[in-house]
């Protein structure tokens, strides 16, 4: 039974056992956002037509619905809903009316029959997956301090991997394991070391800097079955524009770090931006994938960060591999020996202004990204950015919260496929003005699905970048496209705003 189990988690990490199905946030445990679907390919792409379409409540659905046994589960903040995935007809709406951040919401995780569900008000909802009836709610956080919660949790095993987030006020943040079956605590992250801990030295001593310093995990992680090792990426220390009350580069905030999933252990860290005082939250998704380099299989993670530099690491021993810019920047010295960009002191916040690329909404951002084994290339929106960031406290004073402020001057966007073993940009593809929200998805069918600035779906040839289809759809998508099969169909689904779109080739072929 081990062995089978092993072996099961193993297809989860690969997407082979998540082939028609979409289980989790990001289809699998990798973070790849690949599927090996391939009935919607080049040769008939042009063919997609609409099966159905769905209206949610209020709120654009940033998240990414889950397809469990013919089932799709769709959130919204304070809403989840459970959708025939054929037809896109309700099965069960469960709704929870919350104070807090309603910001967004990015999705459910599963376990069982159950569902895991984050509130605005950071508590951990658990419901039944067949009536969307309550089982448990427990609170992570005290919203009354600051805190809110938006991600889609992350089901290992039987730890139910949830986050929070927070930037108006100084409070640390953390990674909670959950049990799925009663929602008690099994171990806490903080992402501040306490005093006297590794990576405490890197906070000034003799203040309470590192009781306050944010860090927030706030973008589902992913797993490696093998190490049992889950891969995070941290957010941003606080205050968030001024570092002169927290001298040093601030461990673990804007850090890629890999966690004992039975013990919440640190195993490794990675810090993509020290003593970042640029709102850039590491918290892109951590990729995993394998590749053989020189006759050797090796096990690799990489993440597009916000700070505009692309990273590989080995995710067994975090060893680094690769640092390279994806975008412009003009914030950073170089990069040291360990492969770590270093900050340029001139370019932190200063009272009348300073420019700085990207700007704080990062050279890329939440936008899931994709990586396709058929290409070993990875995939990301990212922003040509550039910001004036003010800092706003004045001589003598203690700095809190956002201590400062920013503002955008120019954006646009590009799609890229970079090169993982060279971190070259193999081609780029204009998205147009403004700074895009949507994610990517890869399949085996040679397709890459995102939207543009437009507003139409498109369909790219992964190898080039070609545009090989696009819609209109009069509406951006702020979440990520997936796809899933059923009854021999593939289907390919898009958020719109506040709508689901169903696409998939026509029942009838076309002649």
């Amino acid at each position: 039974m081990k062995q089978l189990l092993a072996c099961a988690l193993l297809l989860t990490l690969s997407g082979a056992a998540a082939d028609k199905e979409w289980p989790t946030y990001n289809g699998d445990f990798s973070g790849r956002r690949y599927s090996s679907l391939s009935q919607i390919n080049q040769g008939n792409v042009n063919q997609l037509t609409l099966a159905w379409s769905a209206q949610m409540r209020g709120a654009t659905v940033k998240s990414t619905p889950l397809v469990v046994n013919g089932i799709m589960y769709v959130t919204t903040p304070d809403n989840v809903w459970a959708l025939d995935a054929r037809t896109g007809r309700t099965v069960w709406h469960y709704l929870r009316e919350s104070k807090g951040d309603h910001i967004g919401q990015r999705g459910v995780g599963m376990y069982k029959d159950w569902l895991y569900f984050e509130t605005p008000d950071c508590h951990l909802i658990s419901l039944n997956a067949k009536d969307g009836t309550v089982r448990w709610d427990v609170e992570l956080a005290d919203p009354k301090l600051g805190y809110f919660a938006t991600m889609a949790p992350l089901v290992v095993k039987d730890h139910v991997l949830v986050g929070v987030s927070g930037d108006v006020t100084d409070i640390p943040g953390f990674l909670d394991s959950r049990d799925p079956e009663t929602g008690k605590l099994q171990w806490r992250w903080f992402s501040e070391p306490k005093p006297g801990e590794p990576g405490s030295e890197t906070w000034p001593k003799g203040t309470d800097a590192i009781l306050h310093g944010g860090g927030m995990a706030w973008i589902t992680g992913t797993y490696d079955p093998e190490s049992n090792l889950t891969y995070w990426g941290i957010g941003n220390p606080n205050p968030v524009l001024n570092g002169d009350g927290r001298k040093g580069d601030n461990l673990y905030t804007c850090s890629i770090v890999a966690l004992d999933v039975g013990t919440g252990k640190l195993k490794w860290y990675f810090q993509p931006s020290p003593h970042d005082t640029h709102d850039w939250d590491a918290v892109q998704t951590p990729v995993l994938f394998d590749d053989t380099v020189n006759g050797v299989r090796r096990k690799f993670l990489a993440q597009g960060s916000r700070n505009g530099y692309f990273i590989v690491l080995d995710r067994t021993t975090g060893e680094h591999i690769l640092t390279k810019p994806f975008i412009y920047t003009n914030w950073s010295s170089g990069i040291d020996s360990k492969g770590v960009p270093r900050p340029k002191a001139e370019k932190e916040p200063k009272p009348d202004g300073v420019l700085v690329s990207p700007g704080s909404d990062g050279a890329t951002n939440w936008m899931a990204p994709s990586y396709s084994p058929d290409y070993g290339l990875f995939f990301l929106s990212a922003r040509r950015l550039w910001s004036v960031f003010y800092m706003t406290t004045d001589a003598g004073s203690k700095p809190e919260g956002w201590a400062g402020r920013d503002r955008n001057l120019f954006a646009e966007s590009v799609l890229e496929g970079i090169d993982y073993k060279t971190g070259d940009i193999k081609w780029r593809k204009e998205l147009g003005d403004g700074e895009a929200v949507a994610g990517i998805l890869t399949t085996a069918g040679k397709l890459l699905f995102t939207s543009d600035n437009a507003q139409n779906l498109v369909a790219l040839d992964p190898a080039t970048g070609k545009t090989l289809w696009h819609v209109p759809v009069g509406g951006a998508m702020a979440a990520s496209p997936m796809t899933y099969e059923l009854d021999g169909r593939q289907y390919l689904l898009t958020p719109i705003q506040n709508v689901i779109f169903a696409w998939a080739l026509p029942e009838k072929p076309v002649k």
